[in-house]
């Protein structure tokens, strides 16, 4: 389970040489993540201070300042790495997506964001009452009253049409 305000970024892999470098493989496409200097955490509470990286085939070699050889790097094989939410406002994160209000351009109603799901070609916004939408289909987002924001939606005809009954 996540520590409270962090998000998963990834696992460390396994052990790489003797100096107490590990493969670490991340679940985000943000390689600020694995800089020099950035912090990392685990879910017993540990701070990793990142003190070296480099990419490593489709991996990262990392180097903690806090793991000084490789039976301290054995002990961390398979463990989840969480940091703080990046700040960018050009981006629209998941976790951000989570009880957004969803409208139509119009700012028709649609829904309210419960979850975010992978679906090889595209995301999919889960809604309130079980529908889902392609990300595809999510055009902008727009500050609301409640201090959040809406995410509009531009879908295809028949998109949010009722399921038939077959």
């Amino acid at each position: 389970m996540a520590p409270a305000g962090l998000l998963s970024v990834g696992r460390i892999a396994k052990p790489h040489g003797l100096k107490g470098e590990l493969i670490v493989v991340l679940t985000s496409n943000r390689h600020e993540r694995v800089l020099v200097g950035s912090v990392l955490h685990t879910t017993h509470g540990r701070q990793l201070t990142i003190a070296a990286s480099a990419a490593h085939q489709d991996r990262w070699r990392v180097r903690f300042a806090e793991v000084p050889d490789r039976n301290a790097a054995e002990a961390l094989h398979g463990t989840e790495l969480f940091a703080e939410p990046l700040h960018d406002p050009d981006a629209l994160w998941i976790h951000e997506l989570i009880n957004a209000d969803v409208v139509l351009p119009d700012g028709s109603p649609v829904g309210r964001v419960v979850a975010v799901e992978s679906a090889g070609a595209s995301d999919l916004v889960v809604l309130d009452d079980g529908r889902m939408i392609p990300m595809v289909f999510v055009v902008s987002n727009n500050p609301n009253t409640n201090g959040g924001f809406s995410v509009v939606i531009d879908p295809p005809a028949g998109l949010l049409d009722p399921a038939e009954s077959w």
